[in-house]
């Protein structure tokens, strides 16, 4: 049987696909745009979206392993429900869902209360799943390199209680093991929560002291101030987008996110290596 990836063109996604062919597993991916999607020979290709009824079914045809990530998007939730009722039609019992860390405990930030909402979806409806909660992504700090390395300032308002920041590979990793054990299961296994974390809870004062050892001269923290920053997510995004993303730092500030007890070495045994740290990316971001 084969897995599908949705998502695969993302910066998780693409890493699932990658890792999964590394391993000798047979992938489909579902997608808008086959022409851009450059993936391995061996991989399938489907045309289509999740608010397309009939390609979905049709890319779910001949799975038993199902990757579900949700973009942030107006209608994420709406894609969450039809993918997992269409999931059930197609007799697809074996999920992996990307959530997001305290994805019960941030309901008032949109993305995250949708992700609690198809994690309860995926229980009441008694799927095997292996729900994935990830920190916020270091890959995200590619957005505001500019700002870090021509204005000398860090501008994303983390606050001071801290971010175990994770890197997409890391969470791809951990999510294709994942998807491998559920795959080869031979019955079904119990629904599991997996919080995926860095092996560094950072603020925004550690982080502008990160940058400043990399590129060898003083970096501010800009700080904590969300509405300033949702003013300047305006400029290049939707207006809801934007209010959002404020919601989502004021959760930051307000709460950090701060493995539990034993989510670190978690991930790590799970990985078999040590976690991807954010020095070594902003270093990598630094050189390119």
């Amino acid at each position: 049987m084969t897995i599908l990836v949705t998502g695969a063109t993302g910066r998780v996604g693409r890493h699932v696909v990658d890792q999964l062919v590394n391993r000798g597993a047979d992938v489909r991916v579902l997608t808008r745009d086959p022409g851009k999607a450059d993936f391995p020979s061996s991989v399938d290709v489907a045309r289509g979206d999740l608010l397309d009824i009939d390609s979905v079914r049709a890319a779910f045809a001949g799975i038993r392993t199902l990757f579900l990530l949700n973009a942030v998007s107006g209608d994420e939730f709406t894609q969450a429900i039809i993918t997992l009722n269409l999931a059930r039609e197609a007799g697809i019992e074996r999920v992996v869902y990307l959530s997001v860390f305290e994805a019960d405990e941030a309901v008032n930030v949109p993305h995250f209360a949708v992700k609690y909402g198809a994690e309860r979806m995926l229980e009441a409806m008694g799927f095997s799943a292996t729900i994935l909660r990830p920190t916020y992504f270091i890959d995200n700090e590619a957005m505001v390199k500019d700002v870090i390395v021509q204005h000398g300032i860090y501008p994303m308002p983390i606050g001071s209680k801290g971010l175990a920041m994770v890197d997409a590979r890391d969470i791809a990793e951990v999510a294709t093991i994942e998807l491998i054990r559920r795959d080869a299961a031979a019955g079904k296994l119990p629904i599991e929560t997996i919080n995926i974390v860095g092996p560094d809870t950072l603020t925004g004062e550690d982080i502008a002291a990160i940058w400043s050892d990399v590129l060898g001269r003083s970096i501010a923290y800009g700080g904590d101030d969300p509405s300033g920053f949702e003013q300047n997510m305006a400029r290049f995004m939707p207006r809801w987008m934007a209010y959002e993303m404020r919601l989502m730092a004021e959760r930051y500030v307000s709460h950090g996110m701060i493995p539990k007890p034993g989510d670190r070495s978690r991930v790590a045994a799970l990985l078999g290596r040590p976690l991807h740290s954010y020095r070594d990316a902003a270093q990598t971001l630094a050189a390119a």
